[in-house]
């Protein structure tokens, strides 16, 4: 069982979670937080997403991670996304090395990881790790029966929730109460 707070922020498809989670890895970074993790923004071309990138948030490195589903085009893929392996790869690598640290930041851990073994299998390894203060992981509304079987969450903020519909950043961060060490 983990030791370090885990916080989950879920919302449906395009709801907010991971410009939240890029709000609060931003005022982290600005309060000296040790700050580890991906985040997972989407690409947009007129309006449409039609990638994934990922970032680490150790050095703000960006990668092209996913493109839309075409055909089998990778191995890697969802209904909707082929992922690149070696990106996938380099994620879990990232993640690996992302703990011990302050705030862990997983953006996402869905049906690839929780369903399939694939994906950013080693952020759940980070997660069950505990070697954080706190850990804020987006999870689908789908998967939080199965997060909450895995680990003791501390809160979850559900953006499909009206009281959530002011929810910023610094609100999330300030709630976490991380220490500097």
């Amino acid at each position: 069982m983990s030791s370090g707070k885990i916080i989950i922020l879920t919302g449906d498809i395009q709801s907010g979670k991971t410009n939240l989670c890029q709000e609060l890895a931003q005022k982290a970074k600005e309060e000296g937080i040790q700050l580890a993790g991906l985040l997972s923004p989407g690409v947009f071309h007129e309006g449409k997403k039609n990638g994934i990138d990922v970032i680490n948030l150790n050095n703000w490195e960006r990668r092209h991670l996913a493109v839309l589903k075409e055909k089998d085009q990778t191995g890697l893929e969802t209904r909707r996304w082929s992922f690149y392996p070696e990106i996938v790869q380099w994620g879990n690598q990232v993640l690996i090395n992302a703990v011990p640290c302050d705030l862990l930041v997983v953006d996402e851990l869905g049906p690839l990881e929780f369903n399939r073994g694939e994906g950013w299998i080693s952020g759940l390894a980070a997660v069950d790790s505990g070697s954080y203060q706190s850990a804020l992981v987006v999870i689908r509304p789908s998967l939080l029966k199965m997060a909450g079987q895995r680990w003791e969450i501390s809160r979850v903020f559900d953006l499909n929730d009206p009281r959530c519909s002011t929810l910023s950043g610094e609100d999330i961060f300030s709630r976490l109460q991380i220490q500097k060490i």
